[in-house]
């Protein structure tokens, strides 16, 4: 693949998560600011995960035998944009469950359309993909930052009436909204992903041409889901398939609260941190993903399977222990975020390398789809509509949230986690290949 070609796939990457990595982060705070109950803040966050079982069973396959992968990317991208930017001029509960199931539907598809026509270009794939798929998280960690200069309390940089660039450019670094203002402003977090959705609808159009794939073709399978239901009567794949459904339950649970948690003032049991800067500290998890996906093979190498994607379950009770014990130490906070990548490489790429090694060529896709599904689907359902309920119904008394508890929850799960997959993962022995890079998305 020459140069151009790769640019072109790396720009569709970066921007493809971009859009998901621009709203997903200060949801969960902005929708209780709107008034929604928690049963409504669920059915809205649940929209994700059923479009990634739907996709699982239907829009996936539908959209790769019908259509051209660029022109259903630009189509999706356009009214899924469209949909974005609804959002942010919408507080009824209704129209919002709407716009957000439209634009999911559309959208959840196109992370794996952008997959397909990456490898249909490649002519390497196994060495070629991990950098295109680097632009991914390179993406996700570039939305975070353009809030820095978004979510400022302008009003406190106009009165502090700073002198020279450097001057201001500190002042605005340092005056973050909080409280009600943060939330009545996060709502342009859907304006700039509904602009990003609509930038990557145009660019499609300069994409290389991927025609759509016909049933009967290698790789296409008449009913991918029936197949890879079918795989669970493999006991050690059924119980690396339960243990993910508590890993993205726990993974889920971490977007849901963190940002709360991080813009929740001191004295409240929080950590305090500006609005404008709440983006950016949890983007320390993506970067640090970066080194970490660098180090997997090694990892595997000398642990194996089982005990790598354990330290991964662990990354994820390591940190919500920080969280419930240590809240006060803004500093540890912010580094303990860098743990992120150790819980996405070691658990989940992992998991996706291990079907692409354990299972034959045919039945890989499915495989891979059964694991997604979890991972999107149903893990992030469980979460979604869960957490909203615990964070304000179970935990928070009096207008104040007791964060040492709520982090409890999670943290045991995590626990429990990693003892059923010490005790009860037991794979086949086979020799073992070097690792092929994981298609998983990041997040």
């Amino acid at each position: 693949m020459n140069g151009s070609a790769r640019f072109k796939l790396f720009l569709m990457m970066v921007l493809e998560f971009f859009i998901w990595g621009a709203w997903l982060p200060l949801i969960f705070g902005y929708l209780p600011s709107l008034g929604f109950t928690p049963a409504q803040q669920s059915a809205i966050l649940n929209t994700f995960p059923i479009a990634a079982i739907v996709g699982m069973f239907f829009s996936n396959q539908f959209a790769d035998r019908h259509f051209a992968a660029e022109r259903f990317l630009a189509f999706s991208h356009f009214v899924g944009g469209l949909a974005m930017l609804g959002l942010a001029f919408t507080r009824a509960f209704w129209p919002f469950f709407g716009l957000m199931l439209v634009h999911c539907l559309l959208y959840v598809p196109t992370i794996s359309i952008t997959n397909s026509i990456a490898f249909a270009h490649m002519r390497d794939p196994q060495r070629e993909f991990g950098i295109v798929r680097m632009g991914g998280t390179l993406g996700w960690i570039l939305a975070a930052w353009p809030f820095t200069f978004i979510l400022v309390d302008w009003d406190k940089v106009h009165a502090a009436n700073p002198q020279g660039l450097v001057e201001w450019l500190g002042t605005v670094l340092a005056s973050g909204l909080t409280g009600d203002a943060l939330k009545a402003a996060t709502r342009w977090t859907y304006i700039v992903a509904g602009i990003a959705s609509l930038v990557l609808a145009a660019y499609s159009f300069l994409l290389p041409h991927t025609p759509p794939k016909k049933a009967g073709e290698a790789g296409v399978e008449k009913l991918a889901w029936l197949e890879a239901m079918k795989l669970l009567k493999h006991p050690y794949v059924l119980v690396l398939w339960l243990v993910t459904l508590v890993d993205a339950a726990v993974h889920n649970s971490y977007f849901n609260w963190t940002g709360v948690f991080l813009g929740t003032a001191r004295e409240a049991g929080g950590v305090g941190i500006p609005g404008n800067w709440i983006m950016p500290v949890m983007s320390v998890g993506q970067i640090a993903e970066i080194f970490t996906m660098l180090i997997l093979g090694v990892t595997l190498k000398r642990l194996g399977w089982r005990a790598t994607m354990i330290l991964g379950i662990l990354g994820h009770a390591a940190r919500f222990a920080v969280y419930a014990f240590f809240p006060q130490h803004q500093a540890l906070i912010i580094l303990v975020q860098i743990l992120h990548g150790i819980c996405y490489a070691f658990f989940f790429a992992t998991v996706y390398i291990f079907v692409d090694t354990y299972f034959p060529k045919d039945a890989r896709a499915s495989a891979q789809g059964l694991f997604n599904m979890m991972i999107l689907g149903i893990g992030a359902l469980v979460a979604n509509s869960v957490c909203p309920y615990l964070i304000q119904k179970v935990f928070t008394q009096n207008g104040v949230t007791d964060f040492r508890g709520l982090f409890l929850v999670p943290l045991i799960a995590a626990l429990a986690a990693a003892v059923a997959l010490a005790l009860f993962f037991h794979p086949p022995k086979i020799e073992r290949p070097q690792p092929r890079g994981a298609a998983a998305p990041a997040h």
